[in-house]
């Protein structure tokens, strides 16, 4: 079998698939481990759901397989790692969801700066215009640049921080983002936007250390990990009204349960990963997906193997240009 799809795709994409490949959909295998494994003894690709997790036990039972894909933001259900020494691609476009994040960003910070109001120079509860705010944005994730572009008719000031950049790199200036350290950052901003990819070394970063430091009144917006933030500095920020209010698109289970720090948090709102999800967004991303899979499909072995070194570069050129 050449592709094994565990994940709903669009029509269009699945007609198109099955005109070229032999191709099984299966959906049901997400919710069951042991029959996805049995399932990949001779399939050469597959398309997953976050739900189905791919790791070094069921790559063991999948000899033929050269790619995995990913439709949806993320890859928190692939051992990357285990994939690379099985010789396994693993595919999906970082930039197909970047519009669609940077507008659900945009529509939950001037949600906050209207429904949290501040203390105005005549001492009357007022919103606030994001246009007179000055935005940061913690992490230049690909949609750090749709945010921008977003930011800019508005007339907000953007400033970032990203701990992968020199100050010194040209997509500050390409993007029309000044770079500061964080906590010059949470100093300086009326509203943060936090997009940065998450490594464990990266747990807790938005804590004690920096959270302290935030202007006052300020409202976070987040579509990152939620393990970027420490939940006993977060909890602490929003009590003292330091942090007038945080919006995560994400958020560990458990973190809500009763006796946690974030517990009740009237001025916390959490949302179900649902920024990077549009129509249009699936869309991008699913031909971006589907066509770099049919490209190492119709590949020969001779020219599989050849290709094994080069293939984190090209998986960088797609999410470029997708």
């Amino acid at each position: 079998m050449d592709l094994l799809v565990v994940e709903s795709l669009e029509n269009e994409v699945m007609e198109w698939l099955t005109a070229r490949h032999a191709v099984r959909f299966a959906p049901e295998l997400a919710r069951e481990p042991r029959a996805l494994r049995q399932a990949l003894y001779n399939v050469r690709a597959m398309i997953v759901p976050p739900s189905a997790a791919i790791d070094a036990q069921t790559l063991h039972y999948a000899p033929l397989l050269r790619a995995v894909g990913r439709v949806t933001a993320g890859a928190e259900n692939i051992d990357l790692d285990a994939c690379a020494r099985a010789g396994v691609e693993v595919v999906r476009s970082l930039t197909a969801t970047a519009q669609a994040e940077a507008e659900f960003m945009i529509g939950a910070l001037l949600s906050l700066l209207r429904r949290v109001p501040v203390i105005g120079s005549d001492g009357l509860q007022v919103g606030r215009e994001l246009g007179a705010c000055t935005v940061g944005m913690v992490g230049m994730a690909p949609s750090a640049r749709s945010m921008a572009q977003l930011l800019a008719p508005f007339g907000s000031r953007i400033v970032g921080y990203d701990p992968s950049l020199h100050a010194s790199d040209p997509v500050w200036e390409r993007w029309n983002v000044k770079p500061l350290g964080l906590r010059e950052l949470l100093e300086t901003c009326d509203a943060v936007c936090v997009q940065l990819h998450y490594f464990t070394r990266y747990h807790g970063l938005l804590g004690e250390r920096f959270l302290p430091y935030c202007k006052p009144d300020q409202v976070i917006v987040s579509i990152a990990h939620s393990g970027l933030f420490d939940e006993h500095a977060l909890a602490h920020a929003l009590n003292s009204g330091r942090v007038a209010a945080a919006w995560l698109d994400s958020l560990e289970p458990g973190v809500l349960d009763e006796g946690r720090p974030l517990a009740g948090m009237s001025t916390l709102q959490i949302t179900p990963r649902v920024a990077s999800t549009t129509r249009e967004s699936r869309l991008r991303s699913a031909w971006a997906v589907v066509k770099r899979i049919d490209e190492l499909l119709t590949l020969t072995p001779a020219a599989h193997a050849d290709f094994k070194s080069s293939t984190s570069d090209v998986a960088l050129d797609l999410e470029a240009g997708s």
